[in-house]
């Protein structure tokens, strides 16, 4: 399923499986396996999760727990109020902001069906909790 890219560094042979996801093995280890390391690519969206303070991460969860994207929408305005974000770097703090709109109404239009509520407790747990 993975690729080579072919190139190599100090031993190493990087390779990029159907996902994206780079994978770099190294030398073998005492035991006989072999070191990979596997590096993430973040979507638009989820690169756009801000980063909190925890009591409002947690005030978010909670909101998102029981009105879903609520939380999600209440953390976009933490943007424009200086909280980061991997993406504003790159595409502004506007840009950002919006995409958290974005997040939240795709969340509270999907709660019906169940698929926005748990997106948006699956959004608080990655983005918002898992920084400090």
């Amino acid at each position: 399923m993975a690729h080579k890219e072919g190139a190599t560094e100090q031993g190493r042979v990087k390779a990029v499986d159907s996902l994206g996801a780079k994978a770099i093995a190294g030398a073998p280890t005492a035991g006989g396996g072999v070191v990979v390391e596997v590096r993430e690519k973040k979507g638009t969206l989820r690169a756009a999760i801000p980063t909190m303070p925890f009591p409002l991460a947690v005030i978010c969860l909670f909101l998102n727990t029981f009105i879903p994207g609520l939380g999600t929408f209440l953390s976009a305005f933490t943007v424009l109020c200086g909280a980061r974000s991997e993406l504003v770097s790159e595409r502004g703090v506007c840009c950002v902001f919006w995409l958290n709109v974005a997040a939240a109404l795709i969340q509270i239009l999907t709660a019906v069906i169940m698929v926005g509520w748990i997106m948006s407790i699956f959004w608080n747990g990655h983005g918002h909790l898992g920084k400090s």
